[in-house]
């Protein structure tokens, strides 16, 4: 039996592997490659140049690949590069990326993006993510591995999202997220650490305590952010089991842009 439904339309340059599954009415467009196993189901529409890596699965109405949405985009030759094992749910959109930029939006491995998330030119999306139903990523985003992004997160542009971080539902992100912590509101404020997201990911209790001690030098403590960064340089020393979440942390806000939600 045929994997490909006798009504998608395959642009002949494209390059599917033969084990690949297009749905009824799909577009497939000249400079797309999709690796083995991937599932495209009905009315998806992929184009631009995009790569797809092993046993994903698109969900019908999907558009991937699709022009940015910057008026400055003049037909560039940017690419979307998609890794392996991810879900992508309904109505999802995922652009481009621009020469603005690094000229390519990237999404990992093995994550779960639900119905009617857009993911903007540019973004950085690690591996491990959810991102539920109608998050929406600005522009230039980057979102680190095993984040959960609430419903209805919205993210500005050039913000970064820690690793292990979570937004809440309604969460509207316009500073950056530190690794672990959860953030909530809007405009979004911290509201501790994501300790139980932690704890399912077989964090010990040590380390998951030595975050949260982090996490009050920055939040709790009074200090001033440069002092605070010092107090996480000697909270290092303190746990050594716990030393490199403690590091991703300090690092991770003397490398931030825009300010960390304080």
């Amino acid at each position: 039996m045929t994997r490909i439904h006798p009504t998608a339309v395959i642009d002949s340059r494209a390059v599917l592997d033969s084990t690949v599954e297009v749905g009824a009415y799909s577009i497939i467009g000249p400079n797309v490659t999709i690796d083995a196993g991937t599932k495209v189901g009905p009315h998806v529409v992929i184009e631009g140049h995009t790569s797809i890596g092993r046993d994903n699965t698109f969900f019908q109405f999907g558009s991937i690949g699709a022009a940015p949405q910057d008026k400055k985009y003049a037909g560039e030759p940017t690419r979307l590069e998609i890794g392996s094992g991810n879900t992508i749910r309904e109505f999802v959109t995922l652009n481009l990326g621009t020469s603005q930029d690094v000229g390519v939006t990237r999404l990992g491995d093995d994550n779960w993006i639900m119905a009617y998330v857009h993911v903007a030119h540019d973004c950085q999306i690690g591996s491990h993510t959810v991102i539920a139903n109608n998050a929406t990523l600005a522009g230039h985003v980057h979102v680190g591995d095993w984040v959960l992004l609430g419903g209805f997160t919205t993210i500005h542009q050039f913000c970064r999202i820690g690793a292990h971080a979570m937004t809440a539902f309604t969460a509207a992100v316009s500073q950056d997220v530190p690794p672990f912590v959860t953030a909530a509101g809007n405009r979004a404020v911290p509201a501790g650490i994501n300790s139980e997201g932690l704890r399912r990911r077989g964090f010990s209790s040590e380390q998951v305590m030595s975050i949260k001690r982090a996490y009050r030098l920055i939040y709790r403590s009074g200090l001033p952010l440069e002092q605070a960064k010092a107090a996480l340089a000697a909270e290092e020393l303190k746990s050594p089991d716990s030393a490199e979440y403690v590091r991703m942390l300090r690092d991770f806000i003397g490398t931030s842009q825009r300010g960390i939600i304080r």
